[in-house]
C-alpha cells in the first residue's frame, strides 16, 4: 500500500508561471487571522484601530531577516564556506525562535515611539501569537518537514489520526512522528488558555510571559522528537535551550516586576501604567 501513497500537491494554485504554496498561504492565513483577533482586542482596551496593523508593516519583514540571521548563524559551518546562499531564503532556513527575537524587539521600540506599553501591547498581542504558530505549523505538514523520529504505519493509526495526516507522513519510504501536529495541538490549547486568563485580569506583561512559558515547555519536548534540529553541539539542541532559558527568563521577570513594583496595572485596566 505505501508504494501508492501520493503526498499531497504543496502547490495550492498555478496561473502559468505563478506558483502559490500551500506554505505561504497557511502561513498568511494564520497571520491575517492573528491580526484581526489582536486589533479587535486592541480596540476593546483602548489603543488606536491601527496600532497592530502598523506594528505588523514593520514586525513581519523584520521577523523573517531575524529568522534568517537565527538559521544562519547556527549553521555557520555551511554559511561561511558558501556565503552566496546566505540570502537564498527561498531554499529553507528559518527559525521560530528567531523570528520572535526580531518581533519582540520590533515591539518594544515600536511602542517606545507610540508611546504605548510594550507590555500592554504584548498581552494583547500574545493569544494571536500562538494561534498564528498553531496555524503555521501546516504548512509544514504540506510540506512534509519538521517532522520527528521513524515510526510504524500502526504508530500513527493506533493515534486515531486522519488518513490524510497518517499517508502524508510516509516520506521517502518510512513513517514519521508528525511533530507538526503535537505542536500545533500544544498551541491552540495555549491559546484557549490565554483567551480565559484575559478575565483572570493578570497583571500587565504576565499573559504575554505566560505564553512564553507555555509556547516553550511544548517546544521543549517537541524539539526531542524532531529530525531537523538546529544544533549547539552533537547532542544539544538550540531550540531547547532556548526553551529554557525562555520558561527561566519569564518566571524571573514575573517575581522581578512584581518585587520591585513594576506590575502593579492590570490587563482590563485602562490607564496605561508600565
Amino acid at each position: 500500500m505505501e508504494n501508492n501513497i501520493q503526498p499531497l500537491d504543496p502547490i495550492a494554485i498555478s496561473l502559468g508561471p505563478i506558483q502559490v504554496y500551500w506554505y505561504g498561504l497557511i502561513i498568511g492565513v494564520g497571520i491575517a487571522l492573528a491580526l484581526i483577533i489582536a486589533m479587535r482586542e486592541g480596540e476593546r482596551r483602548g489603543l488606536p484601530k491601527d496600532i497592530f496593523a502598523d506594528l505588523m508593516l514593520w514586525a513581519i519583514p523584520i521577523a523573517i531577516i531575524s529568522a534568517r540571521i537565527y538559521y544562519v548563524i547556527f549553521q555557520w559551518d555551511f554559511y561561511s564556506q558558501n556565503p552566496g546562499e546566505i540570502i537564498k531564503i527561498w531554499n529553507g532556513g528559518i527559525a521560530i525562535h528567531g523570528a520572535l527575537i526580531g518581533s519582540v524587539i520590533t515591539a518594544y521600540v515600536f511602542a517606545k515611539k507610540r508611546k504605548i506599553s510594550f507590555w500592554k501591547l504584548a498581552d494583547i498581542a500574545a493569544p494571536s501569537i500562538i494561534l498564528g504558530q498553531a496555524i503555521g505549523r501546516w504548512g509544514n505538514f504540506m510540506n512534509q518537514e519538521a517532522h520527528g523520529r521513524e515510526v510504524s504505519r500502526a504508530f500513527l493509526e493506533n493515534m486515531h489520526l486522519p488518513e490524510f495526516i497518517v499517508n502524508q507522513m510516509y516520506i521517502n519510504g518510512a513513517y514519521y512522528h508528525p511533530t507538526f501536529l503535537y505542536e500545533s495541538v500544544w498551541n491552540i490549547i495555549g491559546f484557549i488558555i490565554l483567551i480565559l486568563l484575559r478575565r483572570a485580569n493578570l497583571r500587565r506583561g504576565e499573559l504575554f510571559l505566560t505564553y512564553v512559558i507555555w509556547y516553550s515547555i511544548g517546544r521543549f519536548f517537541v524539539e526531542g522528537l524532531r529530525t531537523d534540529s538546529l544544533m549547539l553541539t552533537e547532542t544539544l539542541r538550540v531550540a531547547q535551550t532556548i526553551s529554557i532559558v525562555l520558561i527561566i527568563g519569564a518566571l524571573v521577570l514575573i517575581f522581578y516586576r512584581r518585587a520591585e513594583g513594576l506590575a502593579k496595572a492590570r490587563y482590563l485596566d485602562k490607564a496605561e501604567g508600565k
